[in-house]
């Protein structure tokens, strides 16, 4: 193991000394023994020879022979021989090492290992300070000792303190070496960082409506000399790289030097969003982090103006607005939040106007169609239905299934439901409890509910009234009136939720069969 150690030691000074290599580009490789001073230090695990027992080494110590021990140390025997650490030095001038062996020792003791139940070592001077230079009067070693009363290991620490000529810098020199270093690393640092360049530092949508999808583009070049990796992330204490609102397409890629790429931002203001800007808890207001690897962040502003709508309002908001909602200004109450406007003195209609307008025109041009309120209206005209809602314009022809779409979609994305929570059934309703409880129901409905909610029983019982030729019934009616006069649970799965649900259709179609209304 020793001999081993040494190998291992010798090869290292191999490789440290002197010469004249050079690489491919004809400049000088410089190893360990150019440097003006060397100094070796550690544990170097040389031993005492092999032809002294472990005994013969003890009983040296007993007696103080520490010039014999001396003479028969492996590294000053090697070094004598012209082996290892050639014109290097230690210590003095006198004998060296000039402290007792500093190995083998009890951990925590300075009584050296002699226990019988453990391995059987001679003591040795393993622990060495050798030391070389160019110029050896530039350097004079003041002291060379061991310290034997840490007792943290197996070792004793060795020290030694030199003195030492070092050639003097010139400060001015030194200050215009390093400006010209820096200036050159910040040059090649500038080469070699990625940098982009944005098309536009944000995209304004103008008027956004409700459920109407817009979109900007936002160019990124690169304009680097290397290849620019970027990618969209979070804002801090954020999950998601934008608000709901918005959509970004592509959220990263790569571009090579010179290369252009266009980034689409969407916006869509659905009901969550459209209920949230009406209580004020939300603006058309985001940033967005565009991250550059090993780069900057770049930040894309995405802005807008919500066109109001009255869909995802509520209903005490329609029915004070007396003018278009998309005329109505909001206005602010005491505590902050956001309400509509009206004019003082101003009575407020029994139901919202656009609640009016839909029955009113399905009235007129549909009541015999079949599968009204089953049959999906058409998209576009859907569309044109809300926006002459919002603005108090005529509508455009279109079917009255896109009429009926466009009802049962306004009473779905009240902010408020027509039927509130509390009015929804906890119990099983059967024959018996069913007329006490519908009449509880309607007690407990707050007045522009109520109104709205007898005003569509009554359209509906007059649509019942032409069910040979629209296909409809009641049952079909209270599923329609249930599904979108009622906001339910997420767990729409729930048995007590299913259970609850069939028994608000009981109480619907009751409403719709009798004249309690």
């Amino acid at each position: 193991e020793e001999l081993g150690e040494i190998a291992k030691l010798i090869e290292v000074e191999e490789a440290a000394q002197y010469g004249n290599e050079v690489n491919s580009l004809g400049q000088r490789i410089y190893h360990i023994m150019d440097h003006d001073l060397v100094i070796f230090f550690g544990d170097f695990n040389y031993r005492i020879v092999e032809g002294m027992s472990t005994e013969e080494v003890f009983a040296k110590m007993m007696n103080e022979e520490f010039d014999f021990l001396r003479e028969n140390d492996q590294l000053n025997v090697e070094r004598e021989q012209g082996n290892v650490f050639q014109n290097f030095r230690e210590g003095f001038n006198g004998k060296n090492p000039p402290f007792r062996p500093t190995y083998k020792f009890q951990p925590k003791t300075s009584l050296y290992e002699r226990r019988p139940d453990k391995k059987f070592r001679a003591p040795a001077w393993c622990d060495r300070i050798l030391w070389h230079a160019k110029n050896f009067d530039y350097i004079k070693q003041l002291s060379y000792d061991a310290t034997f009363e840490l007792e943290i290991s197996d070792h004793k620490p060795v020290g030694g303190s030199f003195e030492v000529k070092c050639e003097t810098i010139i400060i001015d020199q030194k200050r215009n070496v390093y400006s010209d270093v820096i200036r050159m690393l910040d040059r090649w640092e500038n080469d070699s960082l990625p940098k982009v360049e944005l098309g536009a530092e944000g995209v304004n949508f103008g008027a956004v409506k409700y459920m109407v999808e817009s979109k900007q583009s936002v160019s990124i070049s690169n304009t680097s000399q290397v290849i620019a990796h970027w990618r969209f992330t979070p804002k801090l204490e954020d999950s998601a790289l934008c608000k709901p609102w918005l959509r970004i397409e592509p959220t990263y890629g790569m571009l090579i030097p010179g290369e252009k790429a266009e980034i689409t931002i969407f916006v869509l203001i659905n009901n969550e969003t459209a209920v949230e800007i009406n209580a004020g808890r939300d603006t058309l207001e985001d940033i967005m982090v565009l991250h550059l690897e090993n780069g900057p962040d770049y930040f894309i502003n995405a802005t807008g103006e919500y066109a109001r709508s009255c869909f995802g309002a509520t209903l005490e908001e329609l029915v004070c607005a007396l003018e278009p909602i998309r005329n109505v200004p909001f206005a602010f109450s005491a505590e902050g939040n956001r309400s509509f406007t009206t004019p003082q003195n101003t009575p407020s209609l029994s139901v919202p106007k656009e609640l009016w307008r839909l029955v009113d025109a399905i009235y007129q041009r549909g009541l015999q169609e079949r599968n009204l309120f089953l049959t999906q209206g058409n998209p576009l005209e859907v569309e044109r239905v809300r926006e002459s809602l919002d603005t108090g314009t005529e509508f455009e022809p279109c079917s009255v299934y896109s009429l009926a779409d466009a009802l049962w979609g306004f009473l779905n994305s009240l902010a408020e439901p027509v039927i509130p929570p509390s009015n929804f059934p906890t119990t099983e309703i059967d024959a018996q409890s069913i007329q006490p409880w519908s009449r509880r129901f309607l007690e407990l409905l707050p007045p522009v509910n109520y109104n709205v909610f007898v005003y569509m029983i009554s359209f509906f019982r007059e649509l019942l009234l032409h069910s040979e030729a629209n296909r409809l019934n009641s049952t079909k009616i209270a599923v329609v009136c249930c599904n979108c006069m009622v906001k339910t649970g997420s767990d729409e799965n729930d048995e007590r939720e299913l259970q609850g649900k069939h028994s608000l259709q009981l109480v619907i179609n009751h409403f719709l069969t009798t004249a309690m209304i």
